[in-house]
Formats: C-alpha cells, structure tokens, sequence
C-alpha cells in the first residue's frame, strides 16, 4: 500500500469522507454556538430586570443592579466553559476550511504536505482543549461581557448620581453606596476592585493571544 508520504493529494472518496466530517463538525461548533448565546441571552436579561427595579422609582434601592454583577459573572463563568468546547469544533472546522476548501477553490488540489493533515489527525486520536479556561474567560470578556459589565457598572453609578436626587458631594455618594452597615466607601472601592479585575483579566489574555498566534498548531487556528 502506498504510504502517506508518497501520495500527494487525496483520492475522490478520501475527500467525500472529508466533507461528512467537516459536516459533522460545523453541526457541533453550531450546536454549541447557541448554546454561548443562550449564556449571553441570560445575561442581558437579568442586567434588564435589574435596571428596570433599581430605576423604578427615585426610592428604589440601587442593590439589585450590584447583586446582577455577580451574577453576570456566574454567566460568564459557565460560558467560559462552554466557548472551549466549541472552540474544538471551530478550529477544526477552519483547519478544513483553510487547507481542503481553500487550495481546491483555487484549483491546487488538497495535499497531504504532513502538516495540516497530521494536526487535525492527532486532535481526533488525542482530543484535548485548544486554549485554557483564563484564555476563554479573556475572549469571551472582550467581545461580549465587557460591555455587559460596562452597562451594569454606568447603571449604579447613574442611579447613585441621580436618586433621589442630583449627586452634589463625594460624601453623598458614599451615602448613597452604603448597603446596610457596609460603608458606601467600602462598597464603592469593591465595586472598581471587581471591574478593574475583569479588565485586567481581558488585557493579559489578549497578550497571551497574540504569543500563540504564530505557533504551528490548532491552537493558533483556534
């Protein structure tokens, strides 16, 4: 039987088998895609029930739209989650894309080079995540729960300077903040601890991005 290294491209039904798996795994990386919007979808209804109780009216307490930021982080938590495994469909998928779809497009025929064909081949021997859950947790904060966070954190902080009325001290606001015996400093200060953490997390991320990008594996494809 001739060897991989002696044949250059792959025959009629080699690439039929390919087209079923290629199939097979845009149908999962969909599959899980819906199920990161559903985690969003969650996301920005409870930041829109939240607005809607703590802006009701000029009395109402700004606590639920504090309570939504940790909740907010639950979601983001288990999306997460879920985005690193679609991302093992996706990078296969673009693997497929890339390196069969593109060179037939352009009439070249798909080789077997041994290396394209030899990443994707030891994925499936030996599945494994592409990216860590820190580098997931980096992705999905700067292309969708950052600007939900970002809405939530301008939310509190514009409903401590309008109700009950317009802000006119720094002590006032500290006043406002106050959530039972917590002091408001106290709650303010955890407030810009929370979301300076997240913006920290998303820009060491993106570093770490950018190093993986030239390396010759799925993990820069993904």
């Amino acid at each position: 039987m001739t060897s991989t290294e002696e044949r250059a491209v792959f025959s009629g039904p080699e690439l039929g088998i390919i087209a079923h798996l290629y199939r097979g795994e845009v149908y999962r990386s969909t599959i899980w895609r819906s199920r990161l919007d559903n985690t969003t979808n969650w996301a920005v209804v409870t930041i829109g029930i939240a607005l809607s109780l703590s802006f009701s009216s000029t009395k109402a307490s700004p606590l639920p739209l504090i309570l939504v930021g940790f909740l907010v982080v639950v979601f983001l938590m288990f999306e997460a989650r879920r985005y690193r495994y679609f991302n093992v469909w996706r990078a296969r998928c673009r693997l497929m894309e890339t390196d069969i779809c593109a060179p037939l497009l352009r009439g070249e025929g798909v080789r077997m080079d041994g290396r394209w064909n030899t990443l994707l081949s030891d994925d499936y021997l030996r599945p494994h995540f592409h990216i860590s859950y820190m580098r997931a947790l980096g992705r999905r904060l700067r292309k969708n729960y950052g600007y939900i966070l970002t809405v939530q954190a301008a939310a509190y902080f514009g409903k401590l300077a309008i109700h009950p009325g317009s802000l006119e001290s720094l002590d006032q606001l500290f006043e406002r903040a106050a959530v039972g015996p917590i002091p408001g400093a106290l709650v303010v200060l955890c407030g810009i601890l929370f979301h300076g953490s997240w913006l920290i997390i998303a820009l060491v991320t993106l570093q770490i991005e950018k190093r993986h990008r030239n390396k010759g594996s799925l993990i820069s494809i993904a």
